[in-house]
This record gives C-alpha cells, structure tokens and sequence, in this order.
C-alpha cells in the first residue's frame, strides 16, 4: 500500500479505512455514522465491511463572518455546540454574532436532517460503540462537536475514524474520543482534498441513497 499516493475517492478510502478496524467486525454493539455529506461514502464502506448499521450525524460548521471557511465552532446534532476560544478571541467575535450564525446554521442542520431522514428516527447509541467517520480532519472542529453530540446519548464507546488526517489534530481528538484512527497522517498535511484524486463534492441525493441500501 502507497501512502503517499492519493486516494482514488472517497469509497476507496472507505474500503482502506475499513481495514484498519477489523476489531469492530461483526459486532453487535457496534453503529457507524458518516457526517454529511462527505463523510457518508466513507461510512458507508466501512458500515458494509463492518457489517453495521448506518447512519448520519449532522454537523455544521459555524463560520467566522466575513471569512466563513475559517472555522470558529460546529453544531451538530441533538443541540451540541463547541466553539474555538482563540478563534473567538483573536477576531473579537461578539456573543451576539456567535448566537446570530449559530441560528442560521440550527435551520440549516435541522433541514437536512429531515431531508437525509426522510422520517427514519436515528439510531439508538445508548450503550453502543459509535464509529463516527468523516473524509478527513483538517480542525477538527466538526468531529469535536459530533463528539460531544455523541457523548450526550450514553455510547459505551467513540470511535473517531478517518482515512487522513492532520497529526495534531488527530491526537487532540483523543482526548475526547476513547479510541482514533488516523489511517494516513502525512506531513505536511495541506488539506484534506489533496488525499484525494476525486475530491468532488457528495450531493444530498448521493447521501441519501447510500442511507436507503
């Protein structure tokens, strides 16, 4: 296996990822969520290896005004927030702002979780081992919140687990996570969509397919 070389797309990296957790393998206890959109291929993957049941948690990242791929929180689903304090800090961002863009982004989440549910109730995670995957980790930003958003529903166990990602950001994640697993943590990192040969965006349609088989 090359680990320099990209990963063809987002299925591939699934199928890698899904090797490296063979101890989760045909578990009963054991529930994989994908974070949409791009998180899901991946997930799904690794659910059908796995042979475990599939879901979706909704993360939205909160996006500094005026630079919003800049990062200075998430939500996710269940009313999790989680929120960058120097990020916060060093832009000044008033509480008002925060509680303005985060409104904006509770819409949006509940609008897709309704569209990728299409009435499905979640999973039950109480006393499950939950796999929460995403495509990469660049912050962390969003996984810290599905994190804390997991944790509020009493998992026995979360798993963080993703084809690539940044080395610090995976070791950050383990020390509120009870296991990670970075597949590749190459230096330097960049971004995540340079891992990938085809890095085009998941559509809503694709997500919920995947969800339906």
């Amino acid at each position: 296996m090359d680990m320099d070389r990209p990963f063809a797309d987002r299925r591939e990296a699934g199928i890698e990822l899904a090797s490296r957790l063979s101890q989760y393998k045909d578990r009963h206890d054991v529930m994989v969520l994908g974070l949409p959109r791009g998180g899901v291929p991946v997930a799904y993957e690794v659910a059908r290896v796995l042979g475990a049941p599939l879901d979706v948690l909704v993360v939205r990242k909160l996006g500094v005004p005026g630079r919003e791929e800049l990062a200075m929180g998430a939500i996710a689903s269940g009313g999790a927030r989680t929120l960058d304090a120097e990020v916060v800090q060093w832009y000044g961002i008033p509480d008002a702002v925060i509680a303005s863009v985060t409104r904006a982004e509770e819409a949006e989440l509940e609008r897709r979780e309704k569209m990728y549910r299409q009435g499905r109730p979640p999973l039950d995670l109480r006393r499950r081992t939950v796999i929460l995957i995403d495509d990469g980790l660049a912050t962390g930003s969003s996984m810290k919140a599905a994190v804390h958003a997991v944790r509020e529903q009493a998992p026995a166990h979360v798993v963080v687990a993703v084809p690539v990602g940044a080395r610090e950001t995976c070791q950050v994640l383990g020390a509120i996570a009870d296991a990670v697993v970075c597949a590749r943590t190459p230096e330097p990192f960049a971004a995540v969509g340079l891992w990938y040969r085809d890095f085009s965006q998941t559509s809503d349609e694709e997500v919920r397919a995947l969800l339906r088989q």
